[in-house]
């Protein structure tokens, strides 16, 4: 049997923004409707929370895929030449378990999670929003840049790190790949303030975004915490928008920023207002006024993983990419 292995940089030709953002919304629809099975994401922690290696299996019906994504995750890699997120995506068919392809899980996770917060943003943001304040400066503040570009028009562009020399770096690389100005903020207040855009993007373990900078009506992706344990947003900032998930169950398990914020007595689970997926099937309401904050908690989910995969797979066939390698599964006496 052979497998078709797509590595990282063929993922960024195969994978592009734009059709990332609709795959996520195919897939996010997909689990909405009960056609996806999702169980909660194990994770194993080395001692002292260096790193974790997490394993994602998922499967969704409309493909007929099934995957396992297996990533380690090292948040001191930011600033180093390695990726905070690095693994692979396994991709396999449903009717007889066969291994399809291995895909690279770094740049799936880093373009399949700025483009969630696209389909968010596009159903959360009001349409005028264009002011973007980008807190962090790695991977994700890069893919959610080109993923604001896509679905608002930017009329200006903050950046802020922990490293002001990483958020000077972000802004004179950002500004000529992408032909507009992106600002280096002294501050994280300095890049909120007035921003009608605002997507957090840290390894912090403690809040970046106070409640008190944000703007009326402002919407708010919420993506470095992807773990009970560290969040970028304070309780009251939490507490003050209209609360959207890509999942509930992971949120209530998994998602740091809300579960501090419910630890502290400040919100309940009916705080959260619904997924993503019940916004597209128009199942709930989104934004209901110009003036309120709404807040997208993204977390990352396995069949995001595997709608990717299957449609990597599926192009790299087309345009004839990709490594085809011989591991096996046949019976060994066949």
């Amino acid at each position: 049997m052979d497998v078709l292995v797509v590595n990282q940089s063929e993922v960024a030709q195969l994978l592009p923004m734009h059709e990332c953002i609709a795959v996520m919304e195919q897939a996010l629809v997909t689990l909405a409707r009960g056609d996806a099975i999702l169980p909660l994401r194990p994770v194993m922690w080395l001692p002292e929370r260096v790193g974790a290696l997490g394993m994602m299996p998922s499967y969704l019906g409309d493909i007929a895929a099934m995957g396992l994504k297996a990533i380690s995750v090292f948040p001191g890699n930011h600033g180093t030449e390695y990726d905070s997120h690095q693994g692979v995506v396994l991709l396999f068919e449903t009717t007889h378990g066969r291994l399809l392809s291995i895909v690279d899980a770094t740049s799936v996770t880093a373009i399949r999670t700025g483009a969630v917060s696209g389909v968010a943003t596009k159903l959360l943001a009001r349409e005028e929003a264009g002011d973007l304040a980008i807190l962090g400066s790695g991977t994700q503040a890069r893919v959610h840049l080109e993923a604001m570009r896509l679905v608002r028009t930017l009329r200006r562009v903050r950046v802020w790190s922990q490293h002001p020399e990483n958020a000077a770096r972000f802004a004179q690389r950002e500004s000529e790949r992408h032909g507009l100005t992106v600002e280096a903020a002294p501050t994280a207040q300095a890049a909120v303030e007035g921003a009608d855009l605002i997507c957090t993007t840290t390894s912090a373990r403690e809040p970046v975004l106070n409640a008190q900078w944000l703007t009326p009506g402002a919407h708010i992706n919420a993506v470095g915490s992807s773990v009970k344990f560290t969040r970028e947003l304070d309780t009251a900032a939490v507490a003050g928008a209209r609360l959207f998930v890509d999942r509930r169950e992971s949120t209530l398990n998994e998602a740091g920023d809300f579960l501090f914020a419910k630890q502290e007595g400040a919100i309940g689970d009916e705080h959260i207002q619904a997924e993503i997926g019940e916004l597209l099937l128009a199942q709930m309401p989104g934004r209901r006024s110009p003036e309120e904050i709404t807040l997208f908690k993204s977390l990352g989910l396995a069949i995001e993983d595997l709608a990717s995969a299957q449609h990597i797979y599926a192009k790299a066939i087309e345009k004839q990419m990709g490594t085809w390698l011989p591991i096996g599964g046949r019976h060994a006496n066949a």
